[in-house]
């Protein structure tokens, strides 16, 4: 997919089946536009249920008779690392891309969401390399003697896997699921959100500019009913790897569960900021801003309910709506604006009606943002942001993933009380703490019932380490050798002599 023709002007995509870019079997295309200007982008195919088939085909030859599950791991390792300097080579190109179909602002996806892609191949690359499988030794009685007993753990690529990824990050997403999969020698099916797909079209170019065979990677564009379902569904497809909403996560586990497939499941989050009184105020204050307002809120780790101890709540308060009214609204091609438009007019329709039901539910707003005035913005989906005080934990917009730029803020007196109301959540995504007291920080994390805990920090990724949520916030872990645990399976080999 030529970059620069996305840059200038409209153009039509195909899918990605078997190595080559092939239209939709029915010939249909749905329009791609930028969200910060309503624009067309591109005419992209509209896959149905026949292209899935012929997408899962290709991939099932592949694994069941093509080279790359019986690759050495150092062969694939190293095909993984050409991939991830591709992703450097067209790392500007990229990065316009993604700002300009996502709206998610340049500076984000040229300097966090591309390398962090590359990062991805490069590092299941060398975890693939590096993973060590089990051998044990012993002796066993077997038909009245004595035997030797060597036991082998094979660790083999579950098969063909359905990759579903979301719209907010959708290149960093889509190598983050990719990456593990290929490095266990797995071969795949890729669906992405039909709000985003262009760079993912360009990822799959890119693999087999790597040396990844044809049939390996395959990318079929379209929605979730017409492509999403029949993918989950198909027999052949042997796991499930998605990230995104709630609903559409369910809705995957309940069907992936007729023919008992391998699911990991990354969904929505609520997740509590606490604050409190002997926090470095600095740190806190801009670490908070980061969690809430990046990408305007619309990502799953948003730290939207902010939790102040009342000792610093004034203060607090004060200096963090400084800061945010400061933040630049704006153009996400241009390296100025901290915050892009939301991601569709439907979408930010939907966050103003959580805005407009907080104020009939009570709510004190402190800051209302409403859609910015600049006559340069007005055919984009931009939003300003909105912090409000609700009169108790439980209206909407304290306790619904809104994802988009709205805060709920409140006080809280003791450790045990900001730990019970921080639990009061139908998700458990991820948290965050802000103390000098490394006992306190400890403490609040051990008793958070979230699947990750960030003291003193926001999002500080090491990606041996796993990610993924508790409660409705998901199923299994990504990264590290969770990932390569969810894209393997273990196969004893006993040996007796």
């Amino acid at each position: 997919m030529d970059l620069m023709a996305v840059a200038t002007g409209v153009q039509r995509t195909q899918l990605f089946i078997d190595g080559r870019f092939v239209d939709a079997a029915g010939g249909e295309t749905f329009e791609d536009r930028a969200p910060a200007t309503s624009e067309l982008l591109a005419h992209v195919a509209s896959g149905g249920a026949r292209d899935v088939d012929r997408a899962v085909a290709a991939a099932r030859r592949a694994f069941d008779g093509g080279p790359w599950p019986r690759m050495p791991a150092a062969q694939r390792a190293k095909v993984l690392r050409r991939l991830g300097a591709l992703l450097l080579e067209n790392a500007d190109a990229l990065a316009k891309l993604e700002a300009r179909d996502a709206g998610k602002p340049f500076k984000e996806t040229a300097h966090r969401d591309v390398p962090r892609a590359a990062d991805n191949c490069a590092f299941f690359a060398s975890a693939i390399e590096q993973r060590a499988q089990q051998v044990t030794f012993d002796r066993k009685p077997f038909l009245g003697s004595e035997r030797e007993i060597v036991s082998l753990v094979r660790e083999e690529p579950v098969g063909v896997c359905a990759l579903l990824t979301p719209w907010n990050s959708p290149l960093m997403q889509a190598t983050w699921k990719i990456a593990p999969a290929l490095a266990a020698g797995n071969t795949c099916v890729l669906k992405p959100s039909e709000l985003t797909p262009l760079s993912t079209l360009k990822l799959a170019e890119l693999c087999s500019a790597a040396g990844v065979p044809d049939g390996v990677v395959n990318v079929v564009t379209g929605f979730g009913a017409d492509a999403g379902a029949p993918l989950v569904a198909d027999a052949r497809v042997d796991a499930v790897a998605f990230t995104g909403s709630v609903a559409v996560g369910t809705a995957i586990n309940v069907a992936a569960a007729q023919t008992l497939k391998k699911v990991t499941l990354e969904l929505g989050g609520k997740s509590a900021n606490i604050v409190f009184d002997d926090a470095d105020l600095e740190l806190a204050l801009e670490g908070s801003v980061l969690a809430m307002f990046r990408h305007s809120g619309q990502v799953c780790l948003a730290g939207t309910r902010l939790f102040v101890q009342a000792g610093i709540y004034e203060t607090f308060v004060e200096r963090y709506l400084e800061r945010v009214r400061a933040l630049r609204v704006g153009d996400p091609e241009s390296p100025e604006s901290d915050l892009g438009p939301l991601i569709s007019a439907p979408h930010r329709a939907r966050v103003e009606g959580f805005i407009e039901r907080a104020l009939a539910e009570g709510a004190t707003a402190l800051l209302h943002g409403g859609r910015p005035a600049h006559a340069e913005l007005a055919n984009g989906h931009y939003l300003e942001p909105s912090i409000f005080a609700p009169p108790s934990d439980e209206i909407a917009v304290a306790r619904e993933e809104i994802f988009g730029p709205v805060l709920s803020l409140f006080q809280f007196e003791t450790l045990d009380e900001v730990v019970a109301r921080a639990n009061d959540t139908r998700f458990g995504l991820s948290a965050y703490v802000w103390t000098r007291d490394v006992g306190t920080g400890m403490r609040a994390a051990e008793r958070l019932h979230s699947g990750m805990v960030w003291i003193n920090g926001y999002f500080i990724r090491d990606l041996r380490q796993p990610f993924g949520g508790v409660k409705e916030s998901g199923l299994g872990r990504e990264g590290g050798r969770w990932s390569l645990d969810f894209f393997t399976e273990p196969k004893l080999v006993c040996i007796a002599y």
